[in-house]
């Protein structure tokens, strides 16, 4: 094909190309190409998350040993800081504010306790899931994975510390008089239902803290202000007696306080069903279940930003 100039010379134009009038996306198809790092399906994305599973659970086997590594008493420290964070709460609560108010002393010490390991499961696992993508950007940056692994990962690492701590908990229970019954395997599905509604929150705060990293420093008072709100220190039916129903409702069935509960009933003689709100097993696996998958579908759709700001 070619065409003679003004001037006389021949100009050869170039014939068309098959992918003339192609979109990049059928242009892509047609080559077997795909976008670098577009999001995967739901289905797909799950699958990937199960196939990266060992690196899920070395990474937060990994990070859980360098937590403490530079202190000299290294990982004892996982159990030294609840418990001394339990004693300061008894010193101020128990016996200067007077907040167990006729629960009997071999009650109100594994009460306590239990209330601060249970909520600090909840509340590491939700500061580590605030930077869970902007702290390891080097790492999301470098790696294609799935994103949702680094939150889930965290979460689990904070299973492994409550795992831990958890020594010290049953300790403390047989020390105040609760000694082993089959109630305390009710611990078991307790806690996998708390974990699965901490790795939706967390799942949920690794997005937001993404693209706002100064939500971590606004986490800490959310955190403090929701432990005050859960009855950790004190029995939210006792204290709230006088005050109408609804407010004691609900306080005991935000998620914190009917997990905390939960192992309560499961761990403490003297701390009996009364003691908890109605369908509190429904409830549970009702939190557990939405923020759960709230959450995992939240993180998802935002998977192919992670890195990128």
């Amino acid at each position: 094909m070619s065409d003679t100039t003004h001037e006389g010379a021949i100009a050869v134009s170039a014939p068309p190309s098959p992918d003339d009038g192609l979109t990049p996306a059928a242009l892509a198809a047609k080559y077997g190409l795909a976008v670098s790092g577009a999001r995967p399906g739901l289905a797909d994305y799950v699958r990937q998350l199960w196939g990266r599973r060992h690196f899920i659970l070395a990474f937060s086997q990994a990070k859980l040993t360098a937590q403490y590594s530079q202190a000299k008493l290294g990982q004892l420290w996982q159990v030294a800081t609840p418990l001394l964070n339990a004693f300061v709460y008894y010193l101020i609560f128990g016996l200067i504010l007077g907040t167990k108010k006729g629960i009997p002393q071999e009650v109100f010490v594994p009460f306590l306790v239990t209330g601060v390991f249970v909520f600090t499961f909840t509340q590491s696992s939700v500061m580590a899931g605030v930077r869970a993508i902007s702290g390891n950007l080097g790492l999301v940056r470098a790696l294609h994975f799935p994103r949702a692994s680094l939150p889930v990962s965290f979460s689990l690492q904070q299973l492994q510390q409550l795992l831990f701590s958890m020594i010290v908990l049953v300790a403390v229970a047989v020390a105040f008089g609760s000694y082993p019954r089959l109630s305390w395997l009710l611990v078991v599905p307790a806690l996998a239902l708390q974990f699965l509604f901490n790795t939706g929150l967390a799942l949920i705060m690794a997005r937001l803290g993404s693209k706002t990293p100064d939500l971590a420093q606004l986490m800490p008072f959310v955190m403090r202000t929701w432990m005050y709100a859960s009855g950790v220190m004190f029995s939210i039916p006792v204290m709230l007696k006088d005050k109408p129903s609804w407010i004691a409702d609900v306080l005991q069935y935000n998620p914190a306080a009917i997990y905390m509960d939960l192992v309560r009933y499961a761990l403490i003689d003297g701390y009996g069903a009364s003691n908890l709100p109605a369908h509190v097993w429904f409830a549970a696996l009702l939190w557990a279940v939405i923020l759960g998958v709230a959450g995992f579908v939240y993180f998802w759709k935002a998977e192919e930003r992670y890195g990128r700001g």
